[in-house]
């Protein structure tokens, strides 16, 4: 990785929510609200971004793990901020605490691992996996 990780760095995104995040099984909706797995998503997507700028051109973040509590129900238009913060950094380790708010009330909280490696080393682990 590039120099400038540290425990603290910070970055945050917006979404509005939308029919094709409500929570949904096999195309079918369970409840017209913001699902789980959209957070789970989100809080991904957040912490990669705290990532990108520090990635080597060889390198690649792969998600290793990922803890989320769904607090609360959100609707269709509402728009919920997600803040992402590095609590952990260390070689090609990396941890992000992601609180999502709506209106400045928290609605989940989780945590994002993920882990930096080369891409041919990645592109070594598809193949053996591919070949078992």
């Amino acid at each position: 990785m590039k120099t400038g990780m540290r425990v603290g760095l910070k970055h945050s995104i917006q979404i509005t929510v939308t029919e094709e995040m409500f929570a949904q099984f096999e195309g079918e909706v369970v409840h017209p609200v913001y699902s789980t797995v959209s957070m789970v998503y989100h809080m991904e997507w957040v912490s990669r971004q705290i990532l990108l700028p520090y990635l080597e051109q060889y390198e690649e973040g792969m998600g290793a793990e990922v803890s989320v509590k769904h607090l609360a129900p959100v609707t269709e238009g509402n728009v919920i901020r997600f803040d992402a913060e590095v609590i952990y950094e260390k070689n090609n380790y990396l941890i992000t605490n992601v609180d999502a708010l709506v209106n400045d009330s928290l609605i989940g909280k989780g945590e994002v691992v993920q882990i930096v490696l080369p891409k041919s080393k990645i592109n070594s682990l598809i193949a053996n996996k591919n070949n078992r």
